[in-house]
């Protein structure tokens, strides 16, 4: 993949934090909000598939076991790195 598709793919992530984050503050004052909470998981769905691509394709968005297993060699030490970009 070119430079242009890792940096769209890297701001569907960003954008499905934003959603999923603020879902979570709003049904922390609205918990029986069956919208919100259908909302929310769908978003949390996309977030994961999103990432799982993303470090498919270019490595961990994370280190210390949060970003999931890495590739020979390892990837964490490989660059850009996420916010490199």
């Amino acid at each position: 993949m070119k430079p242009e598709k890792q940096l769209m793919l890297l701001r569907k992530i960003q954008e499905m934090e934003f959603v999923a984050i603020e879902l979570n503050l709003y049904l922390d004052t609205h918990p029986c909000d069956d919208d919100a909470l259908n909302d929310f998981n769908c978003a949390v769905e996309m977030l994961k598939k999103y990432k799982e691509k993303y470090e498919c394709e270019y490595g961990p968005l994370l280190n210390f076991g949060f970003g999931g297993l890495s590739r020979q060699p390892w990837q964490w030490a490989q660059g850009p790195w996420p916010w490199e970009l």
